[in-house]
């Protein structure tokens, strides 16, 4: 996943509201959303390759994603697969604060990430590149494949877009949108964030059509002021079209 955008505690009518663009070879074998048969909490896209995923959440309320930090300087294969974060976390019982503090130790085994992990009122952001660890306040936040809230123009374009969708009714469509621009950013907007060449061109989208790796799935979500979380997965072809869609409403879970 190379795209999100959230409003964390920036509403009383949806407390959380996010919005992410998965960015893969359209080769890799994935699964769409569903509920797992041997975690039946989780509700996330799997990925056959590695087993982990990208993104999910669960009936009690926890949320888990992560993107890969690009960093040309580090292209060696890893021991461990990012994914499995993502889905440790969303399969286990600790805050994000002590889940993020027990692998710590253990960073240096993945690949460069930025990882997110909510659960009850807390969104807590961690990173292996140099991002460290911490608690996130309410307010609106952009992370692509740098460190969170870095103003690459693609992420502060779509920050804007959610501020200005959150302000109405919310349905997945309006959300969705706010990463849907398949424009790429003028070459001067790129230098101003040191990036430059043809890959970085066709990467600065929003939204990437290419035949060999592009944006695969759209997964908008949000939660609402009775706690009820509305999740939605778009599916996308390699052209850039429709390809199946996963819709689920999960209920608060009972004290």
């Amino acid at each position: 996943m190379c795209l999100i955008v959230l409003a964390h505690r920036c509403s009383q009518r949806y407390p959380l509201a996010l919005v992410a663009n998965r960015d893969e070879f359209h080769a890799r074998p994935t699964a769409a959303a569903a509920f797992w048969p041997e975690h039946p909490q989780v509700l996330a896209g799997r990925d056959l390759q590695a087993g982990g995923t990208w993104l999910g959440v669960t009936r009690g309320g926890r949320l888990a994603a992560i993107t890969n930090f690009r960093d040309p300087s580090r292209t060696a294969p890893a021991p461990r697969s990012r994914g499995e974060l993502t889905l440790d976390f969303l399969t286990g019982s600790l805050s994000p604060g002590d889940y993020i503090a027990q692998i710590e130790t253990r960073f240096a085994d993945y690949a460069g990430f930025n990882l997110l992990l909510g659960a009850g009122d807390e969104l807590w952001y961690a990173s292996n590149a140099g991002g460290g660890a911490r608690r996130l306040d309410p307010g609106f936040y952009g992370l692509s494949n740098a460190l969170l809230d870095t103003p690459w123009p693609k992420v502060e374009t779509a920050r804007r877009q959610l501020r200005q969708v959150l302000e109405q009714p919310l349905d997945h469509d309006a959300l969705a949108g706010t990463l849907a621009d398949r424009q790429q950013a003028r070459e001067s907007e790129l230098a101003l964030q040191g990036l430059e060449g043809e890959m970085e061109r066709k990467f600065s989208a929003q939204f990437i059509v290419d035949p060999v790796y592009g944006t695969r799935a759209c997964t908008s979500l949000w939660r609402d002021a009775q706690g009820t979380l509305h999740w939605r997965e778009q599916a996308f072809a390699a052209d850039g079209g429709a390809a199946g869609c996963v819709e689920q409403r999960l209920a608060p879970a009972l004290s």
